[in-house]
């Protein structure tokens, strides 16, 4: 049996692996059917981690993390986890693609989120390169330039906001003339001069060249297009939240999710359920960073030991 299983290897999967293992669980499992990493793999620079000043791609940043989170023990698992439940004598069972299954006393999920793509034309052949889904991550690069915001919910406004401080100028683009944010967020986007609303419109496409994103082409209800040229548009229209493991036979969760699909957790990173944690992207109000996920995953393994221990 298994002292802790942790699902997913990004850095929530990572650092809870290292944190537990380190505290003196003896059989810690991290499952996770590819390279350990996670998301943050994909972006093309890593600047704002505290410690390491060298401005690295994604896949660098992350290169190190597996010797040092394994060095106390830490097994890595090539195997998908299909469901996680709970077993009578308050253990869980840990079912795997190919019929097979562990037997584990506590587990932690950090199997992440992914935002929703927008679906329009150029958006994957310029992710990375001009479109981004991270204005926390990404906006520092549009320093006094203008660029585009793409969303009508809470997210989308809020981070137009963010994008306003660093940005010369933000184009919310919006297809309908109305937002699902709270009134207090509405109001602050309409009274930002920074800001100006684009609203009613389809993004028809994103175009540039070898270099980099150039603009965006909108089209309105009446077939009327409009050139934004802008070199950034940031998607913000939600997230794929990865909680299929928790889905159980009968459709309901293992646990108490809110109505987005996030976990709902406290502070340490518990569940509504006991020995069962989560951190990182896949929790409630989760920052989408880095570092949080990080220390979301250090919490979590320090919990799991005290709850294995106890």
């Amino acid at each position: 049996m298994l002292d802790c299983a942790i699902i997913g290897g990004g850095p929530a999967g990572l650092s809870a692996g290292l944190y537990a293992t380190r505290g003196g669980l003896k059989n810690v499992v991290m499952f996770e059917k590819g390279m350990p990493g996670g998301q943050i793999t994909s972006s093309s620079e890593i600047e704002n981690y505290p410690g390491s000043p060298e401005i690295l791609s994604g896949l660098d940043f992350m290169a190190s993390w597996p010797e040092q989170c394994m060095r106390f023990g830490l097994k890595h698992a090539m195997d998908e986890v299909t469901r996680i439940s709970k077993n009578s004598d308050g253990t869980f069972h840990i079912a795997l693609s190919g019929g097979r299954s562990e037997t584990a006393k506590s587990v932690i999920v950090c199997t992440g989120a992914n935002p929703k793509r927008a679906n329009f034309e150029g958006e994957t052949e310029f992710f990375g390169r001009g479109v981004s889904t991270c204005a926390t991550c990404d906006g520092f690069f549009y320093k006094n330039k203008e660029v585009v915001a793409l969303g009508g919910g809470d997210t989308a406004l809020e981070e137009a906001l963010y994008l306003s401080h660093i940005c010369s100028k933000v184009y919310l683009v919006h297809r309908r003339d109305t937002f699902r944010a709270s009134p207090s967020t509405i109001e602050k986007v309409k009274n930002n001069p920074k800001i100006e609303l684009v609203l009613n419109v389809d993004v028809k496409k994103a175009y540039g060249d070898k270099m980099g994103l150039n603009g965006l082409i909108v089209v309105d209800k009446k077939g009327n297009e409009r050139d934004i040229v802008v070199p950034g548009v940031f998607v913000f229209v939600g997230m794929n939240v990865n909680n299929s493991i928790l889905k159980q036979e009968d459709g309901t969760f293992l646990c108490d999710m809110d109505d987005n699909g996030n976990v709902l957790v406290d502070l340490s990173m518990n569940t509504s359920v006991k020995g069962l944690f989560a951190a990182g992207d896949i929790r409630v109000k989760a920052s989408k960073q880095v570092i949080c996920a990080a220390g979301d995953g250090a919490t979590a393994g320090i919990q799991a030991l005290e709850y294995v221990n106890h």
